[in-house]
């Protein structure tokens, strides 16, 4: 090091390009995460065999009521804890069957499995899943991996409070379900 205290000109152009590596890659993270948990594609409701609620997802039985109301579907499906927590059909509204099941595990994964083993029961070619925001991609990729039809993603809205859980979460359950879980 020059007795100046200045680094020489090739350190500082290193400090630089590891500075904009870290940048670059800090950036990506950000576009990646915002795509895959913040933004991700969730499709507009169309008619489909059946609407199906995943467990645990703070207005997602009130947005899939609203519509199977609508007659978005003649079926709703149920993710509950218990046979307690199944909604009566009359919620449903007319001419609505309401099935609720406990999936084995009472996980993503668990829930991708039943939904593909009631489309089979029933012939479903095609679902609505409501799922929170952020878990919509794994969701999706949980239930594709069990069910041929068409999958189509819907979430209620979600709290600005809760995204840096439920972000950091996603990841590690994402990279769970991509890595170590990579069938259905």
């Amino acid at each position: 090091m020059p007795r100046s205290g200045r680094l020489d000109p090739s350190r500082r152009r290193w400090r630089w390009v590891r500075r904009g590596v870290a940048v670059a890659i800090s950036l990506t993270l950000v576009a990646v995460t915002v795509r895959l948990f913040v933004r991700p594609t969730l499709e507009r409701p169309v008619r489909v065999d059946a609407i199906v609620v995943l467990g645990g997802v703070d207005g997602g039985l009130q947005k899939a009521l609203r519509l199977s109301h609508e007659g978005y579907a003649s079926t709703l499906v149920v993710s509950t804890p218990s046979s307690r927590s199944c909604p009566p059909a009359e919620r449903a509204g007319t001419n609505v069957r309401v099935i609720c099941f406990r999936p084995d595990p009472f996980t993503t994964q668990g829930e991708g499995r039943e939904v593909g083993q009631l489309a089979e029961r029933y012939h479903w070619r095609s679902v609505i899943v409501t799922a929170r925001r952020t878990q919509a991609t794994r969701a999706r990729l949980r239930v594709d991996r069990c069910f041929d039809g068409e999958v189509r993603m819907t979430a209620p809205s979600m709290p600005l409070r809760s995204l840096p859980y439920n972000i950091a979460y996603e990841w590690g359950a994402l990279i769970k379900a991509l890595v170590l879980q990579p069938s259905c």
